[in-house]
């Protein structure tokens, strides 16, 4: 089995996307009255934008499963205000849900958290609930930037999320620390923002002793960890100055990286830096890169097709597609049998 950690709702019907826009601006109306609204989308509806989309492409690239969530770059948490943010995730997260029980074999949920600025992440515990213990989700996708490309709540390591972490720990679901869009012009959002998120979340850990306080806390860096498997010297050596142990005891019983790096020597470059362990399968498709490699003559977010090239053992090959998987998620055995 083929299991592919990072999916996104890309294709969502276009009544999404005009629910958001309503909301948006409702907010520009200071004597409207706030309130959640309606999302009118049929399954026929879902139906076609998956097995058009998302669907056709796992057939077609022979994976088996996705680990489902809403658009990140849509995620917005810097739009409005905390309300703004809960019922906008809710709406999201219900059309995850609608997804995976549509399509059960195929998809399975993960969640948007209703994130805001400069509010405490206990905050989300609420929706983080109701999305694992109704819906079944087995994760989320943890903003450590909700202000979009400003950096302005404390890093990852600080107290303020703490109450957080103890949910993720009392719930054993992992977070894939996702930022969403950028609003800083300085920072294209999935080239520049998205790398920069990934990077910036991996010194934080650095840093800190995070995962003394949460040995069993377990987060998925996306986008084959941005520059750190290529400054990798640089992390060793940053950690050993400031005298914290070796990385592979200091963050890598708890940090995992994806496969969402869009050319071979990417790859080959993850696998040679990272532990096979802590490497997870994704493509995130349909996401930041659709095209096809001229140089290929194969699309860019055919990730399958660059970890096959590596030439693993066959144990090491169903750890990267299925049971790293398994390890990190482990609610997954919850949705999907284990492959025999």
């Amino acid at each position: 089995m083929i299991i592919d950690i990072h999916g996104h709702y890309t294709t969502a019907p276009k009544e999404l996307e005009a629910y958001r826009q309503k909301q948006i601006a409702d907010l520009k109306e200071p004597s409207h009255t706030r309130s959640k609204g309606t999302l009118s989308v049929s399954d026929d509806q879902i139906r076609e934008s998956i097995e058009k989309a998302q669907l056709k492409l796992q057939r077609e690239r022979g994976t088996d499963v996705t680990i489902f969530s809403p658009r990140a770059a849509g995620m917005g948490h810097h739009i409005g205000d905390a309300t703004t943010s809960l019922h906008w995730s809710q709406e999201c997260n219900d059309l995850i849900h609608r997804v995976c029980t549509l399509f059960p074999k195929s998809f399975v949920g993960v969640c948007q958290l209703p994130q805001t600025p400069g509010v405490p992440p206990a905050n989300c515990i609420p929706e983080l609930e109701r999305c694992v213990k109704e819906y079944g989700f087995i994760g989320c996708n943890l903003n450590p930037d909700p202000s979009g490309g400003y950096w302005k709540d404390p890093p990852l390591t600080d107290k303020w999320w703490y109450p957080f972490y103890e949910k993720l720990v009392e719930l054993d679901v992992p977070a894939m620390v996702h930022v969403s869009m950028s609003c800083n012009p300085n920072f294209h959002t999935t080239g520049g923002h998205y790398i920069n998120g990934d990077t910036t979340a991996f010194m934080q850990l650095i840093t800190a002793d995070l995962f003394k306080d949460f040995p069993s806390l377990k987060f998925i860096i996306p986008h084959g960890g941005g520059a750190v498997p290529y400054h990798w010297g640089r992390y060793r050596g940053i950690a050993q100055d400031l005298k914290k142990p070796l990385l592979k005891d200091h963050l890598l019983n708890n940090v995992f990286f994806d496969t969402c790096v869009y050319h071979q020597p990417g790859i080959d470059l993850l696998f040679k830096v990272i532990p096979v362990d802590n490497i997870l399968f994704a493509s995130e498709m349909v996401g930041a890169v659709r095209g096809i490699d001229p140089e290929t003559g194969s699309y860019y977010d055919d990730t399958k097709r660059y970890v096959e090239a590596l030439k693993l053992s066959p144990e090491d090959r169903s750890k990267v597609f299925e049971g790293n998987a398994r390890r990190v998620y482990s609610r997954l055995k919850n949705k999907i049998p284990a492959s025999r």
